[in-house]
């Protein structure tokens, strides 16, 4: 009986270890991978959570086959892209992809989703999955530029060609996207290609520069939702699973050095300057139309203080979470304008370009506070869906907004349209919250 029972418990241990070395099914996740905080982005069996961009459902060509969420290839740059419902801001993200002969497809990540973005690109950095050779023979004589090959941080950085390990056309790769508070790396087959640091000085040289140099919104939101691309080629993906990554202090920061206008981008045709005692100034352009100078960072959650002096007639704007379209010699501004105005225009009140007006304004009894001629400061404080505003040190204003609260974008400081405007600006302190 014991050599029985011994000869059952060996068969036990080997179908154990036999058991332990198989591949985990695909499409869930281990015991270890849900204690480190890993969550699947796709079931094996739906589109769950899944719709597609701009758009509050799901629309045509894409399926589930076999486990696998696949594009149909019915897409173009125009359309055929699908979002997560949710946003991240920062993850690691790993997924598992397979193309056909020529196929060309792609991740994207940080995704703002607006009527006026009409394809994700032009906000969300990508990662770019494409089979090379084959595209090269199907769309012969044409060539792919290096900066539009596989893993690269599309017409932005290139990957390691050392590194790069990539199965044949029709066997599955797996990729990785980490982005850790604005330090980046793409991965390939558990070998680390790229990594990079976002919103350095070179960074936004690379931007400028070339493919995205009038795509005024690229890259910049820390925050969005992850797309995959139908680029007119079948392509498949299963295992997609997404850990966040916590947000860092980044404390407070001074917006505006005195000096030139480091870490800003005009729009429109205002005339911005610095004059002697290092104040920035902001006026009327020759065409008296709108202008706006916006930082060149995105912020969402803040605490900003600043002082003004309206020089002559100082009807202007502290905008948030706004954004430029159109290039930058466009001055169409989407997004919430604190009121900076002469007195009786609601200094400190909320309006929106965005269609709905003036969200608040301020008591008619507190138009009294604003010093005109004079330094006046400004606070204003943005967190979650709640805005608050201050002049001179009294409460201006309180609102709940869920529609605030869904955006980021740039701070921006606003001339008016009409004749004779000047405003001065100095001591912008912000604090991350």
């Amino acid at each position: 009986m014991k050599k029985f029972f011994s000869t059952l418990a060996a068969a036990a241990i080997m179908t154990a270890s036999v058991t332990s070395c198989q591949p985990p099914k695909p499409n869930t996740l281990t015991a270890a991978e849900e204690a480190e905080g890993w969550q699947l982005l796709f079931d094996g069996e739906t589109l769950n959570g899944w719709r597609s961009f701009n758009e509050k459902e799901l629309k045509g060509g894409w399926t589930v086959v076999d486990g696998c969420i696949q594009a149909s290839g019915e897409g173009g740059d125009a359309s055929g892209y699908i979002v997560t419902d949710k946003k991240f801001a920062n993850f690691e993200l790993m997924w598992d992809w397979k193309l056909t002969k020529g196929g060309n497809s792609g991740m994207l990540y940080h995704v703002v989703e607006h009527p006026r973005f009409a394809v994700p690109y032009v906000t969300g950095p990508e990662y770019q999955l494409i089979d090379v050779e084959g595209w090269e023979e199907k769309n012969a004589p044409a060539k792919l530029e290096d900066w539009q090959k596989i893993g690269v941080d599309y017409a932005m950085h290139l990957p390691d060609q050392s590194k790069m390990k990539i199965n044949p056309v029709g066997e599955w790769n797996t990729s990785k996207i980490v982005y850790d508070n604005g330090h980046v790396e793409h991965w390939l087959n558990g070998e680390k290609i790229l990594e990079f640091e976002a919103y350095t000085d070179d960074w936004f040289k690379r931007k400028a520069s070339g493919k995205w140099g009038d795509a005024t919104e690229y890259g910049l939101a820390h925050e969005g939702v992850l797309c995959l691309q139908d680029h007119g080629d079948p392509a498949s993906f299963r295992n997609i699973k997404i850990k966040e990554l916590p947000k860092k202090d980044k404390g407070t920061v001074s917006l505006f050095n005195g000096k030139d206008l480091t870490g800003w981008e005009l729009f429109g045709s205002m005339r911005v300057s610095v004059d002697e005692e290092g104040n920035l100034v902001t006026e009327n352009g020759e065409d008296l139309k709108y202008g706006y100078l916006g930082t060149r960072e995105y912020y969402k959650d803040f605490d900003l203080t600043v002082e003004f002096k309206q020089c002559s007639n100082g009807n202007s704007g502290l905008f948030f979470h706004s954004f430029v379209h159109g290039g930058y010699k466009n001055n169409t501004v989407n997004g919430w304008q604190c009121e900076v105005a002469p007195k009786g225009y609601d200094t400190g009140g909320i309006y929106e370009s965005y269609g709905r007006g003036w969200l608040i304004q301020i008591p008619d009894e507190k138009e009294n506070i604003i010093k005109e001629g004079e330094w006046n400061t400004l606070r204003l404080r943005v967190e979650g869906n709640k805005v608050q505003t201050w002049l001179n040190g009294e409460a201006m204003i309180e609102i709940d907004d869920e529609l605030i609260g869904s955006k980021t974008g740039r701070i921006m400081l606003q001339i008016h349209d009409g004749n004779n405007i000047k405003v001065q600006w100095r001591n912008f302190q912000l604090t991350n919250l």
